[in-house]
């Protein structure tokens, strides 16, 4: 407001009247003109000085309340039911009152800096106003939400900071609990009821079979939970998150007590167990836990896979895989695959990284198989390396090469919205052959023999993984038989090769994982023309190579019955690295092997064992995977001393954890 206010409020008024007196001045009426020029004076000078009265008035009346507001202020401040604090704009305390005082117990706390004593509180992100309120910050065994007001000191720079602490400590217990008291869904079954019980003594059978239902029950008893059995070999438990907490820092004891079980049995009992948790609703869990269990199955059984909307845990899968599959699942598998080739336009077939003769054997099988069925098929393939330059040289001696092979390009060009892609001997996204095929082609059917990986593909037409086979050339060798009439006359000798030597490199010559349907399906090929003459030529090595082998070999260390040995920084080759982890075996006292080696940017590792120590297991914590006697990953942007730190620390968490 300022003098001129009532001009400035009044002027249509003031112009009005002025016109008015200047007509009757026009107009001669001087006396009166002058009369009125008076009054219209003295009503101006009148209301000036009325409105500065008023003006005046209004200045003490804020003065006077604006007093009585920052004695009230500093009353709210200083008994408010809220803990208060005030800092300066670099943290340090200047001010609290009585409730604040109470939080930290009457310890000093004046001059000090906020960061110090709250480390939740961050200064910086109060002043670039990042931050509004800290929430559930934990203090002297309570928590608080602390709300921030920010207010500039007049003509300086300087901030007042004002802390107000809310007591949530109730919210957060309350949280907690219902948190503990989350219902979780677990599944259970036992995975080889009917050939255990095979294997029993009949009289012993039925005793056997209600021990290990008593066991099972009294589990579920000690979880103070409810348990159904829908089946002579599953159950239903539902249970308290709180109680799988505890049973995931125990592994999952139960997974030893039911393999201790034994009355006559030739086999052990295991148990493949499947949680469900942090589902939204119950049939979310129920969800999650059949697919954990679903995971755990493919993955060899015998452990219990944990599962959360975003996260996967597994424990347990120490024991040797039991053959449980049969002839009658390869049937179906068979008839399902011929199907969907047959709906196709053409077909692609591709295996993983640095492919071996188990992927490349499985891929030119399947391939002479979709031939015999009358549509185009190709296997992707750009680089033969090392692990193949023999097999590879074989075909190529057979004028085969051009016709079996394509390169990924021409495979782009090729493929369609109709096109089916056959992943081999890999189930994991993140290790097939070439990542922007997958992306590309949309129909992909998956035929391996590795566990069910944590980041297999999804979204597959079909997906026939089997880790009980010895290897992925058994497999397609077994489901030939169901695909077409006469292999004989479709399967020519070097195809038949290729499969026998896929098996054989994978059982190290027929003494790792072989059972009756690995020799069933070696005796196959023999009788389709497969010369094991010539497929032990195919692994016939150079001088050099066997020299590069020693060379690895000489620098093994072996602690624990484990040999770990890294590869010279002049030899970059995995497949290589693979082939002496399968050496280290050979040495007495050495159980299980491991080769590093690093090619740019990643370290390769290779582990081998006999199935006492499970390499898939101490692999698997490094994001690998494989088998019990074989595995694999990869670590990147670490050194070759690095990796090797890490994969120690991985062999003495296993250990601890076995002698538990």
């Amino acid at each position: 407001m300022d003098n001129n206010y009532f001009l400035q409020y009044n002027k249509i008024s003031v112009y009005i009247i002025a016109i008015l007196i200047s007509i009757f001045f026009i107009l001669g009426h001087l006396l009166i003109g002058g009369i009125l020029l008076l009054l219209y004076a003295f009503f101006i000078t009148y209301n000036v000085k009325m409105f500065k009265a008023k003006k005046n008035e209004w200045r003490k009346f804020l003065e006077d309340f604006s007093s009585k507001l920052d004695i009230s202020s500093r009353s709210v401040l200083v008994n408010s039911p809220f803990a208060l604090a005030i800092t300066g704009n670099k943290g340090n305390i200047m001010w609290y009152n009585q409730g604040f005082l109470k939080i930290f117990e009457k310890e000093e706390v004046l001059g000090k800096n906020i960061e110090e004593i709250i480390e939740e509180v961050n200064i910086d992100e109060i002043i670039s106003k990042e931050k509004k309120v800290f929430k559930r910050v934990s203090i002297k065994d309570k928590y608080y939400n602390i709300f921030i007001n920010i207010n500039n000191k007049p003509s300086t720079r300087d901030k007042a900071i004002i802390l107000y602490f809310y007591d949530v400590t109730e919210e957060v217990k309350l949280a907690g609990e219902i948190e503990e008291n989350k219902y979780s869904i677990m599944h259970i079954e036992v995975d080889n009821l009917s050939d255990v019980l095979k294997t029993t003594v009949e009289d012993n059978a039925v005793i056997l079979a209600a021990e290990i239902e008593r066991t099972i029950k009294n589990y579920a008893q000690g979880l103070k939970a409810m348990i159904v059995k829908y089946s002579s070999s599953k159950y239903v438990v539902v249970v308290h998150y709180r109680n799988i907490e505890e049973e995931m820092q125990k592994n999952f004891d139960i997974l030893d007590e039911i393999r201790e079980i034994n009355f006559g049995n030739k086999l052990a009992v295991t148990l493949s167990i499947g949680v469900g948790c942090d589902g939204d609703t119950p049939i979310q869990n129920h969800e999650l836990a059949i697919s954990a269990k679903e995971l755990a199955l493919s993955r060899g059984g015998d452990q219990v896979v944990v599962k959360t909307k975003d996260k996967l845990q597994f424990y347990g899968g120490k024991t040797k895989e039991f053959e449980k599959r049969t002839k009658v699942r390869a049937r179906v598998i068979a008839h399902a695959l011929v199907n969907l080739i047959n709906e196709s336009s053409n077909i692609f077939i591709m295996g993983h990284v640095n492919p071996d003769i188990d992927a490349l054997g499985a891929a030119i099988g399947l391939r002479s198989i979709v031939k015999a069925l009358g549509k185009e098929v190709h296997v992707v393939l750009d680089k033969a390396n090392s692990g193949i330059e023999n097999p590879i040289e074989r075909i190529k001696e057979n004028n085969l090469y051009k016709e079996i092979f394509i390169s990924k390009e021409n495979c782009i060009k090729t493929c369609d919205r109709n096109s089916l892609l056959i992943l081999v001997d890999v189930n994991s996204k993140e290790y097939v052959q070439d990542k922007e095929l997958l992306d590309i082609i949309g129909r992909v059917v998956i035929v391996d023999h590795h566990r069910k990986s944590t980041t297999a593909v999804e979204g597959t037409l079909l997906s026939y993984i089997e880790p009980y086979a010895s290897s992925t050339c058994e497999l397609v060798t077994e489901m030939l038989q169901y695909m077409i009439e006469s292999p004989k006359q479709h399967i020519i000798p070097i195809e038949a090769e290729m499969l026998l030597a896929g098996i054989y490199v994978d059982t190290k010559n027929f003494y790792f994982k072989t059972g009756v349907r690995t020799f069933e399906a070696a005796a196959y090929l023999r009788q389709l023309g497969a010369d094991i003459i010539d497929v032990k030529k195919m692994f016939a090595g150079h001088l050099e190579t066997y020299l590069k082998k020693a060379e690895i070999m000489s620098l093994a260390e072996v602690k624990n019955d484990i040999a770990i040995t890294l590869c010279p920084p002049d030899i970059k080759d995995n497949v290589l690295a693979a082939q002496v982890a399968d050496e280290l075996l050979n040495i007495t006292g050495v159980q299980a092997s491991f080769v590093l080696v690093k090619i740019e940017d990643e370290v390769f590792i290779s582990g081998r064992s006999f199935g006492d120590i499970n390499v898939q297991v101490i692999l698997e914590t490094l994001g690998g995977g494989g088998h019990m006697t074989i595995a694999g990953t990869k670590l990147k942007n670490v050194s070759i001393d690095e990796a090797k730190e890490k994969l120690q620390d991985a062999i003495d968490k296993y250990l601890r954890e076995g002698e538990e």
